[in-house]
C-alpha cells in the first residue's frame, strides 16, 4: 500500500515569523500521526528557520518550492539542490503550474531539474495539469502525456520510484473550484497508466500521485479516499495550520 504524503506549498507566503509560529501551532495536532509523510514547502527564506522550528519532529520534512540544474555558478537569483541539501530539504516542487504559465518553464527544464534534484538525493514533486480550455476541448489526457513523458524523461524505475507526481488540474488551483473526485480519480488513474507504458507495473503502482487544486478540509477526505489519490498539494489552506493538520488527518488510513 502507497503511503499518502500531504504537502504545504505556501508559495510567496510567510515571513520567519510567521512560519514558526505556524509550526509550533501545527505540531501538537498532528504529534502522534506517522501513517502519513507530512511535507512543508516554505519559500526559501524560511526554510531555516522551519527546519529549526521543526526540531525532532521525524513525520515532517521541508521542501523547497523550485531550484536550478546547475550545481554552482554564475546564475544570479537561482538555487541548487546542493544548497538545498545544506538546509536540510529532502523535498523539492518541479513544474509547478505558476513556474510553467508565469516563468516559461518548459518540459525539457522540469526534466533538467528533475534529473538533478535525484542525483543530490533530493525527491522531486513533479507537477502536471491541464488548462480550463484543454480539459473543455477534450485534450488533458494528450497535455497530461506530453507533461509525463517529457518531465520524466530518461528517468530509471528506482529513480521514478522516488519521484512523486502532483496532478494540478491549472483551472482548478485558488479558483475555489476542483476536480470532482471521480474526475480527478480519472486523471490520477490515467497518470498511473503512462508511467506503466514509461516503466513497469511494479514501478507504477509504487509512484505517489497527489492531487493539487483548491484542497480543503471539507473535501479532502473523499478526494483522497480514492484508489489512485495519494495525498494532496495543499497551497490556499496550508496556510493556516488548523486547516492544513485537518487534512493531514483526512488522508490517515481508517
Amino acid at each position: 500500500m502507497r503511503k499518502k504524503i500531504v504537502a504545504a506549498n505556501w508559495k510567496m507566503n510567510m515571513t520567519q515569523g510567521e512560519a514558526a509560529r505556524f509550526v509550533e501551532s501545527f505540531l501538537p495536532d498532528i504529534d502522534e500521526i506517522n501513517d502519513v509523510d507530512v511535507v512543508i514547502i516554505p519559500p526559501f527564506t524560511a526554510i531555516a528557520k522551519v527546519s529549526e522550528a521543526l526540531g525532532r519532529a521525524h513525520n515532517i520534512k521541508v521542501g523547497a518550492q523550485n531550484m536550478y540544474w546547475e550545481k554552482s555558478g554564475a546564475f544570479t537569483g537561482e538555487i541548487s539542490a546542493p544548497l538545498l541539501r545544506d538546509l536540510f530539504v529532502h523535498y523539492v516542487v518541479l513544474g509547478h503550474s505558476e513556474r510553467r504559465t508565469l516563468f516559461g518553464e518548459t518540459d525539457e527544464m522540469v526534466n533538467r531539474k528533475v534529473r538533478a534534484a535525484l542525483e543530490a538525493k533530493l525527491r522531486p514533486i513533479v507537477c502536471v495539469g491541464e488548462t480550463l480550455d484543454q480539459r473543455d476541448k477534450g485534450n488533458w489526457e494528450k497535455i497530461l502525456t506530453i507533461q509525463l513523458r517529457g518531465s520524466l524523461a530518461g528517468l530509471k524505475p528506482k529513480e521514478l520510484q522516488d519521484t512523486v507526481i502532483a496532478y494540478e488540474p491549472v483551472w482548478a488551483i485558488g479558483t475555489g473550484r476542483n476536480a470532482t473526485p471521480q474526475q480527478a480519480q480519472e486523471a490520477h488513474a490515467f497518470i498511473r497508466k503512462i508511467l506503466r507504458e514509461m516503466s513497469d507495473d511494479t514501478t507504477a503502482d509504487r509512484v505517489r500521485i497527489q492531487y493539487g487544486g483548491s484542497v480543503k478540509p471539507e473535501n479532502a477526505r473523499e478526494l483522497m479516499s480514492q484508489p489512485d489519490i495519494d495525498g494532496a498539494l495543499v497551497g490556499g489552506a496550508s496556510l493556516d495550520p488548523r486547516s492544513f493538520a485537518q487534512i493531514v488527518k483526512a488522508a490517515r488510513q481508517e
